[in-house]
């Protein structure tokens, strides 16, 4: 297994600010706009966007909450081992609001299919945008994209792309990954 540093701590900081910048020019004061985390991975992003907004650019108010999806992908009951749940932690209602969902990367494009069924429990969204830190753009099975991203990546499927995050795996770094 070898593997290549796609992003080190500079850069990944670099595309959060850049990240946030662009969700404050789409929603200014964020008064109709909910920040959800896709579990498990996307939690850490959700969590450092929502921060660099509050700490950085002074947005009060910024509503975030943590989506599981397990139970709503498509491949649920298809895997060897059983799939491990996360929590839910959505404290808002969703109706009538811009919801954001946060991911760390979006590769086939089910959990977001994922996301969008299970996120209809908390009332409907006027509108649904993804970000994603990383899109792996030729991987996709559905026709999903990002309006928010920070880098894309050209993987073939036997490559991995490894998102850490200080908080995890201690050091904030994104890497591609090869299996030999």
């Amino acid at each position: 297994m070898s593997q290549k540093v796609l992003l080190n701590s500079k850069e990944v900081h670099i595309i959060l600010h850049r990240l946030a910048c662009q969700l404050i020019e789409k929603h200014l004061d964020f008064s109709s706009t909910v920040l959800i985390g896709l579990q498990p991975r996307g939690k850490y992003l959700a969590e450092r966007i929502a921060q660099l907004l509050r700490d950085e650019y002074q947005v009060n108010d910024i509503r975030l909450g943590f989506l599981d999806i397990t139970f709503f992908r498509d491949d649920f009951r298809r895997g060897d081992k059983p799939l491990e749940a996360n929590k839910t932690q959505i404290d808002f209602l969703v109706e009538d609001q811009k919801v954001v969902f946060i991911d760390d990367v979006l590769y086939t494009g089910r959990s977001i299919n994922a996301a969008l069924t299970a996120i209809q429990s908390f009332g409907r969204p006027s509108e649904v945008e993804l970000l994603t830190l990383i899109d792996r753009r030729f991987s996709r099975h559905l026709p999903i994209q990002p309006d928010y991203r920070g880098r894309q990546v050209d993987a073939i499927n036997q490559e991995k792309v490894k998102v850490c995050w200080m908080e995890n795996e201690g050091e904030d770094a994104v890497y591609l990954v090869t299996q030999h």
